[in-house]
């Protein structure tokens, strides 16, 4: 199949970061706006504001990319699509209802992505008349930088779209590994156990948020440490994810920390919010004061 044209599906971090690499990539995009419809437009533009001062694009770069990119609140829009990215909240229902219209406008040779990071692709599939075009694209965050999308197969998603879900990705410059479709997928899976061991050290008075951190970026490599990732990502996806990996195997390895049940519960969801596991609140990432974990 040839895709021309793609649809995202939200208009959050996540949706606006797939809207501005396919739009990078040189395809047609409508960006379906669900929620933070003025957020996603303004991500996009900051994050082309950033590669133009780094030289990375041109001014003139940047005009042509946001000049493929078609905001719409109509679901009818996406009647002459080739290809639909959903980006929208990690919430079964949510994506059932967004499929199920999408399943009675879209010709019948259009491919299903879904973005999500935690629920089985086999069980999204079944919200549509067309499984065989169903299959998981899970983007990481902030997608513009992330080179790595997991490419999930269902259980009735066909080798013909795979080939042509790794072919788009592939065409916005990412690589792609093939997973299994289980709880969790892959990279969820092992982020999130040494996210929770983190809070579990961080419970039992192991180490302080700060000191985690510094230790994960100095002696494991990563450039992040858990809290900041977590923060980043959002403490809300968070908790669904380790939420769905308990329900799903029943292993206690996976039960949700109480801290950060906690800190959802309030609103302190990361950076979005202003505060997470770091207080963001004066635009610089601060040790929280406010709270003794």
């Amino acid at each position: 199949m040839d895709v021309k044209k793609v649809m995202v599906v939200g208009s959050g971090t996540m949706g606006a970061g797939i809207v501005q690499v396919a739009a990078q990539a040189g395809y047609s995009v409508v960006m379906k706006l669900h929620q933070n419809m003025e957020r996603g437009m303004k991500i996009i533009n900051g994050s082309l504001d950033n590669q133009v001062k780094k030289e990375r694009i041109t001014a003139d770069d940047k005009n042509k990319i946001l000049s493929r990119i078609k905001l719409t609140t109509a679901w009818e829009d996406a009647a002459d699509v080739d290809f639909i990215i959903e980006s929208i909240a990690e919430n079964f229902d949510a994506k059932k209802e967004a499929f199920e219209k999408l399943d009675n406008i879209c010709r019948p040779e259009v491919i299903f992505a879904t973005n999500t990071s935690s629920i089985p692709i086999t069980k999204l599939a079944t919200t549509v008349k067309r499984p065989q075009n169903f299959i998981g694209t899970h983007f990481f965050n902030p997608v513009p930088a992330m080179r790595l999308v997991e490419i999930v197969r269902g259980l009735k998603t066909s080798m013909e779209t795979v080939l042509t879900a790794e072919k788009v990705i592939h065409s916005m410059k990412k690589d792609t590994v093939r997973v299994k479709d289980v709880p969790g997928f892959l990279v969820n899976r092992i982020n999130q156990a040494l996210r929770n061991e983190a809070y579990n050290c961080l419970t039992e008075g192991v180490a302080s948020v700060e000191d985690i951190d510094k230790a994960a970026r100095m002696a494991l490599g990563h450039p992040m440490g858990p809290f900041e990732v977590a923060d980043l990502v959002g403490l809300d996806i968070g908790l669904e994810v380790l939420r769905g990996l308990f329900e799903s195997y029943k292993d206690i390895k996976w039960r949700p920390n109480m801290i950060l049940e906690q800190l959802v519960e309030s609103g302190d969801l990361g950076k979005k919010s202003g505060r997470g596991w770091y207080d963001y609140s004066s635009g610089e990432k601060k040790p929280r004061s406010d709270v003794k974990f």
